[in-house]
């Protein structure tokens, strides 16, 4: 696998044989390919539901949007399987509920959060993999293959190296999604794991979704090349590059990282390059309208991930007629779209995870300290 464009060398050998789709998406059938874009709507309707949510006074905290960067997720996490690992941050709260849905949106024996769990994470109810302790993204689920995520971006990454070395000594043969910033791949403990699994050729793919800023800071103050996906060189490991806006790109990237990795031949990154619709969080979005120029925000959000799914469906000719004229919510802010811009199943969906949230209670206050110290065996 080249380490520039993620084209495949005699290292890989699956795509010598011409049988072999080059692409790995030219595999998906029609209903996986519609399947993708009912996903894309249901990040992104989690993300502005939310939006809305706080906006109403019904939700307390602060909300890190994952607008615009839909596909990064949906595309990355799509191929995986159920054994494999994920260590999400914080802009990836739909990857936890998005983990293995393939095995079906409710089914309970799926290996990733469902969307109940995710809600009550949010609301700081009793129902989350948290207790309340933060009401977003510091949560992980072992028995679902979930890393617990931190706010030091690249910190996960020798944890999920520990993950999968474990695993891959204990007869395993699972990967492991790591998902980081563009500017976290300037600290020390991004380069010192990296090049601990490189060594080991470890399982590790490192997707970078590099959305232009790291919080304030754009990309020409954090780098001195063009393409993040270059930081791969200095280790000899594959450094692809993916549109991530496209999630039939992202998904192919990914897959050759992922198939490279599980054949044994070691870690990848893969270079998501996207564009952050609002500030670093809610918090930040009347700073970063000072910070970043009006057409330099519309220019980013020009190639809506919706959009560009939209337009391959059609030209497949998986999308026809009055279907692909349904449904536009690309293009639009939370405060735009409205529940008519998304299918009735994702609505739905969202609407029984936030009604459970709401209905639940907030755990004991005898678990103040649980988890805190060392409890007695």
């Amino acid at each position: 696998m080249s380490s520039t464009s993620g084209s495949a060398t005699a290292d890989k050998p699956k795509s010598e044989d011409s049988s072999v789709p080059q692409r790995p998406s030219e595999a998906l059938s029609k209903d996986e390919c519609l399947e993708l874009f009912r996903l894309l709507y249901l990040a992104r309707y989690f993300d502005v539901r939310l939006i809305k949510e706080k906006k109403r006074g019904r939700l307390r905290g602060t909300l890190y949007s994952s607008h615009n960067q839909e596909a990064v997720l949906v595309g990355s996490l799509f191929g995986l399987q159920a054994n494999d690992w994920i260590s999400p941050i914080h802009r990836d709260m739909p990857a936890f509920f998005l983990k293995d849905i393939r095995a079906g949106w409710r089914n309970p024996e799926r290996k990733g959060m469902s969307i109940e769990e995710v809600c009550c994470q949010v609301w700081g109810k009793v129902g989350s993999p948290g207790r309340a302790r933060d009401n977003w993204s510091h949560i992980g689920k072992r028995d679902a293959k979930i890393i617990h995520s931190t706010s030091m971006l690249a910190g996960t990454i020798p944890v999920a190296a520990g993950v999968v070395l474990a695993d891959k000594l204990n007869g395993g043969n699972s990967v492991v999604l790591t998902f980081n910033g563009e500017g976290s791949t300037a600290q020390g403990i991004f380069h010192e794991a990296i090049n601990f699994a490189a060594v080991h050729k470890l399982p590790v793919i490192t997707i970078v979704e590099n959305n232009q800023w790291a919080y304030g800071t754009p990309t020409e103050l954090e780098y001195s090349l063009p393409d993040f996906a270059r930081r791969a060189d200095g280790y000899g490991i594959p450094g692809l590059i993916a549109d991530g806006q496209d999630v039939f790109d992202v998904y192919d990237k990914v897959m050759q990282a992922v198939e490279y990795a599980r054949a044994g031949n070691g870690p990848s990154i893969v270079e998501c390059k996207t564009f952050r619709a609002y500030g670093h969080g809610d918090h930040d979005d009347d700073r970063a309208v000072r910070y970043r120029e009006p057409d330099q925000v519309e220019k980013g959000r020009e190639r809506d991930p919706i959009a560009v799914c939209r337009k391959k469906l059609i030209e497949k000719g998986y999308l026809k007629g009055e279907a692909a004229k349904k449904f536009f919510a690309e293009g639009k802010n939370a405060a735009e779209v409205t529940d008519e811009d998304f299918p009735p199943e994702v609505v739905e969906y969202l609407k029984e995870g936030i009604e459970f949230a709401l209905k639940s209670p907030v755990p004991d206050e005898a678990e103040g300290a649980m988890w805190v110290f060392k409890e007695n065996a």
